[in-house]
């Protein structure tokens, strides 16, 4: 059974990245977490110039819902690496003590004089692609509505419960970075009701052509929007307006408010080793999604923490 986290990458690809990752929404309100497991280049060595280029990594960023953004990223050898085999289930990625799994994930970083562990298991009822290029990359969510349990510790502070909060598992890969995206991630807890998730994802194509998808999971269903109409937003801005509807007989208003104090900013390595480039993250975004239904009827759902925002390249820029 396809879960779409097998490994794409071999170990002698000189060229490529590959992220696991979680965004988790704390269940008390009090902040969320951003954990990524990396592999680049593993074929050269990663960046070997560059003190940030190891070929294996493991990023924790801990977005407070008062404060500003803390990231933790430590590199490892490829000695050491367990991979499962490529294209195969079930999927492992182990580096000492950090690891991701189909349905769980651990780690423990020393960085800085500070401390981060974790030990997660998570479930969902829906997966998803939103971008499937070949080589060239692609875009998964494995766990688009996953319910998180276990706990995190940070410099002696724990966080723990079952569920300890919401969000989302993804997988992407590709042969570079793109030179721009945008993408989101919203999760509404729905009292009474599954939740409900909405992602989007915009990034520019050779040709001047732009890959545009949304994807709306919602009572049970599944929406495919491909076509997205984006309202201006001012200069700076980490917003991110738009418009779409489908054949399915559903329009769609979405806005993503990603301002605030919780935008943390941090270099992206480019696969090329040429320098880095600018990716714009805030965990603690807000989102409103109106549902018009043929026939008139219209929908609202709102969170005002539950959703990720991330704007990378020229829109982390304009």
């Amino acid at each position: 059974m396809t879960t779409l986290n097998e490994l794409y990458s071999s170990l002698s690809m000189r060229r490529r990245y590959e992220v696991w990752f979680l965004r988790l929404g704390l269940a008390d309100g009090s902040g969320a977490w951003w954990v990524r497991y990396l592999l680049m280049n593993p074929g050269r060595g990663g960046c070997a110039g560059d003190s940030r280029g190891s070929p294996v990594q493991v990023w924790a960023t801990w977005f407070p819902a008062e404060g500003k953004p803390q990231s933790f990223i430590q590199g490892f050898p490829l000695q050491g690496l367990e991979l499962s085999p490529r294209r195969q289930t079930p999927f492992r990625f182990a580096v000492g003590a950090n690891a991701i799994a189909e349905d769980s994930c651990r780690g423990d970083l020393q960085v800085d004089g500070h401390e981060v562990s974790w030990d997660l298991r998570y479930a969902s009822t829906f997966r998803t692609t939103l971008s499937h290029k070949g080589w060239i990359g692609f875009s998964r969510t494995p766990h688009s509505d996953a319910v998180f349990s276990g706990e995190i510790t940070l410099d002696g502070r724990k966080f723990a419960g079952d569920p300890i909060g919401l969000g989302v598992q993804g997988h992407n890969c590709g042969y570079r970075h793109r030179n721009f995206w945008k993408w989101t991630h919203a999760l509404f807890d729905r009292p009474g009701a599954s939740p409900s998730t909405l992602e989007a994802l915009v990034y520019e194509m050779p040709l001047g052509l732009v890959f545009r998808k949304c994807v709306l999971w919602h009572e049970g269903r599944e929406y495919i929007f491909r076509h997205l109409q984006e309202m201006a937003r001012e200069p700076g801005m980490l917003q991110w307006n738009f418009r779409c509807s489908g054949r399915h007989g559903l329009a769609i208003e979405v806005a993503i408010d990603g301002c605030g104090s919780s935008i943390h900013r941090l270099p992206y390595l480019k696969t090329d080793c040429s320098g880095s480039f600018d990716v714009l993250n805030n965990s603690l975004a807000g989102a409103v999604v109106r549902l018009l239904h043929r026939g008139g009827r219209v929908e609202e759902l709102r969170t005002p923490r539950g959703a990720v925002l991330e704007f990378a390249g020229q829109a982390a820029t304009s």
